[in-house]
């Protein structure tokens, strides 16, 4: 009869985010690969995962090689953590006699020497403290002292052989800083993990990791973007929208204009997205921000992400129309939330969008505008990807969104700097066009997915009172391009000069 495998609860490695790739942790008694290049984070996530194991109760040993044990501590120290009781730090230094040159030998090789008294040690200091979490940082030191790849590759065997016994969870760290061609490690571990640093043009540096390996265990693929702060390292996992999917009841959502309504068919479905497009200035944000006062006004809740406009402008621009942002906050019915593309990764935008959702039950979400989005973008080729994954994530938690484009150019051919339309459900043009003098602006639906709408186009005011939607433009013809002319003896209906 064949025995049944044995399934063990996985270590979890103390990273936010980082045991969700991993899907729950890290399976005990195994030998990992943590890989990066200096400064991507190795000693932190180390650290962490020590930690860890100290609140279950395990013993955790940290051998370093690179770093003197006050500066770990001093490292652990910054993040607000102690290496206290139940975790050990070997500081593994060379020998004094290997220091020495009166002492140094001449007919044997000293790396011969160095390797197998590195080796020994690490071994008596595992023996005497019997811990169940093991760090060894980093190969660096391994490879340079074994000098050949065939070595290499036999030291970190035996040492894998020698942790099996002990049943221990081992990390290994090595910071590329040597061979990095050679792999090793990559085929000896049990799993790997890689961690980068991206160095944009201008803002702050962007990290993310990968799992390259993780032997007879399943994982969440692909890059995952990840922050350093002050409490440790952050993983965001990347988005997968069909994990996500919920049930709820579709109803159609007004904007509170009537004459908007009309033109959009009745309103927009819950849980779909709308795509306002047009150039600067033409009102695409207070457009998108109705329906979000009307959502907040009607008791739900609707949370904003600026990217491109100062809040504090936003909210006095609001108030000259007669809309008080920080009161709908106050009520608990509006979040609004600051964007600073410069310092922001698309996946920990992302988890913020999420975390809103989860977090709060908000149903309409403005996104004002993927322009910033794009800036976000350490390779812009990837946005309509990540767009498509948030996109259909909030559809699927019935939350409807609102994303703004600024097209380039003011009147004649306009062009965006990337074309989602096929994405969004419904797409609301707004254009510039002159008439008898003067700048006025357009409004039209060029794409709705549920329902009907009107092919009309529409004069659109915006002033102290509000936004206003005029009549159907019939008298006119080329309003889109922006320079419309009208056929002699057609009328024409234009707003008429409001005063607040």
């Amino acid at each position: 009869m064949t025995a049944k495998p044995q399934f063990f609860p996985k270590a979890r490695t103390g990273v936010v985010g980082l045991d969700d790739v991993l899907v729950g942790g890290l399976s005990p008694g195994h030998v990992y690969l943590l890989e990066g290049s200096p400064g991507t984070g190795k000693t932190t996530v180390a650290l962490q995962f020590l930690l860890e194991g100290a609140k279950a109760g395990e013993t955790g040993l940290y051998i370093t090689m690179s770093e003197t044990e006050r500066e770990l501590r001093e490292g652990a120290a910054s993040h607000g953590w102690v290496l206290g009781e139940g975790i050990d730090v070997f500081e593994l230094v060379p020998p004094e006699n290997l220091l020495d040159e009166a002492h140094q030998q001449s007919l044997l090789y000293s790396s011969d020497l160095e390797l197998g008294e590195t080796t020994k040690a690490v071994f008596e200091a595992i023996d005497r403290a019997r811990p169940v979490r093991i760090v060894i940082d980093s190969l660096s030191e391994i490879r340079l002292l074994a000098q050949s790849s065939l070595r290499y590759r036999r030291q970190i065997l035996a040492m894998k052989h020698y942790f099996a016994r002990q049943g221990a969870t081992v990390l290994m760290l090595d910071d590329l800083t040597t061979d990095t061609n050679d792999k090793t490690v990559h085929s000896l571990a049990h799993g790997v993990i890689r961690l980068e640093e991206l160095a944009p043009t201008y803002g702050a540096e962007r990290r993310r990791l990968r799992v390259i390996k993780y032997r007879g265990q399943a994982f969440r693929g692909g890059f995952h973007d990840f922050i350093i702060a002050e409490g440790g390292v952050q993983v965001f996992p990347r988005l997968v929208s069909g994990e996500h999917k919920t049930g709820f009841d579709r109803h159609v959502l007004t904007s509170g204009i009537g004459a908007l309504d009309m033109l959009l068919g009745g309103g927009i479905e819950q849980g779909s997205s709308t795509l306002i497009m047009g150039p600067a200035g033409a009102g695409k944000s207070l457009l998108a921000l109705q329906f979000a006062v009307s959502a907040a006004t009607r008791g739900e809740r609707a949370a904003l992400f600026i990217f491109d406009e100062e809040l504090g402008l936003l909210i006095d621009r609001a108030k000259l129309m007669g809309i008080d942002l920080e009161a709908l906050c106050a009520s608990g019915n509006m979040f609004i939330e600051q964007v600073d593309a410069a310092e922001l990764s698309p996946g920990e935008f992302a988890h913020r969008v999420r975390a809103m959702i989860d977090s709060n039950s908000v149903k309409t979400v403005v996104i004002d505008g993927l322009n910033g989005y794009q800036a976000a973008m350490p390779d812009e080729s990837f946005l309509v990807l990540h767009i498509h994954e948030l996109l259909q994530y909030l559809n699927r938690q019935g939350a409807s969104t609102f994303l703004t484009i600024a097209q380039h150019g003011l009147i004649g051919d306009m062009k965006s700097p990337v074309d989602v339309t096929y994405l969004a459900d419904t797409v609301v043009l707004l254009r510039y066009f002159e008439a008898f003098g003067q700048v006025r602006r357009a409004i039209s639906i060029i794409k709705k997915r549920f329902g009907t709408h009107e092919n009309t186009i529409r004069e659109i005011r915006i002033d102290g009172r509000g936004i206003a939607i005029g009549e159907p433009l019939e008298g006119f013809q080329g309003i889109l391009h922006g320079t419309p002319v009208m056929p002699k003896g057609d009328r024409h209906r234009l707003l008429e000069d409001r005063r607040p």
